[in-house]
């Protein structure tokens, strides 16, 4: 299949602790000006239907969240994009805190569970997905991960060696107050994967105070492109999506397939990796 020579993306930016009523309603306008202003791929925040407050989404019965999850199928097909989604979901065993990719047609086509989790009510009410995400997007191959999966490296880095494009990472980066503050200080807790992979990085982030006002998150969603250039940021409060077309030809991969072959004694390793990556991609999550 010849891939496209570019795709414009928005990035949606929610606030992570509101109940889901709102969420969805939310999710649906940003799903309609997507397609307005003609975007193939809508990408949105970590749990941006469930929120990621765990006091609330735990009372969530698990057909509400679905008929949620519906509904926002049936405006993707509407909408004839694709789009990036996430829930929490009560399971039989614990939560899944899970990205659910729905293709044009309304389908999801592909689901992926956070594997490293992060917060103490998510290490505790919650179970780590066991693969490493590979996927196609108009026969584009993608990686995926979630908030702090992006500070782990072999997440993206081995779907680059594999021919990943972009890097689609949906984030919730809630913490205390002080903690947010350090984090903007210091560049926030997704850094840029381009200088290392040469690919797109695109992350669609939460902003907002939690109900008890201890907690905030740091907003700063961004599309990069694959050398790590910013190509659109939001900022760090405001509920918005931004939107770039990106040039496909640009990702390389350079730096990550440079890696397969230097030092040579780790080629075989590599190939063994990304050869297991790509048999479990599409184990489901449940």
């Amino acid at each position: 299949m010849t891939l496209p020579d570019t795709l414009q993306v928005s990035c949606v930016q929610m606030h992570w602790a509101k109940p889901l009523e709102r969420n969805l309603e939310l999710t649906l306008d940003y799903i309609r000006l997507a397609a307005e202003e003609g975007s193939r791929v809508v990408l949105f925040p970590e749990a941006n239907l469930t929120s990621y407050y765990f006091p609330y989404l735990l009372t969530l019965p698990r057909r509400v969240v679905r008929e949620a999850l519906a509904e926002v199928q049936g405006a993707v097909a509407r909408a004839g994009l694709w789009a990036i989604v996430g829930t929490i979901q009560n399971t039989d065993d614990r939560c899944l805190n899970v990205a659910h990719v729905i293709d044009p047609t309304g389908r999801i086509v592909y689901e992926y569970a956070k594997t490293h989790l992060a917060g103490e009510d998510e290490r505790k009410y919650c179970r780590p997905g066991n693969k490493i995400a590979w996927f196609e997007l108009d026969g584009i191959p993608c990686a995926l991960a979630i908030c702090r999966d992006g500070r782990h490296p072999e997440l993206y880095r081995l779907p680059a060696m594999a021919g990943a494009k972009i890097f689609w990472h949906p984030s919730c980066s809630s913490d205390t107050i002080e903690a947010v503050h350090w984090k903007r200080v210091s560049g926030r807790a997704q850094q840029p994967i381009g200088p290392t992979t040469m690919i797109f990085h695109c992350v669609a982030n939460t902003v907002g105070q939690s109900p008890d006002g201890a907690q905030t998150s740091s907003g700063q969603s961004f599309i990069r492109d694959a050398a790590g250039l910013p190509l659109a940021e939001a900022g760090e409060n405001e509920e918005t999506m931004i939107t770039a077309v990106l040039q496909l030809q640009r990702a390389t991969g350079y730096y990550a397939l440079d890696s397969l072959d230097r030092p040579a004694f780790l080629r075989p390793h590599w190939d063994a990796l990304i050869a297991d990556m790509k048999a479990r991609a599409d184990e489901p999550v449940a």
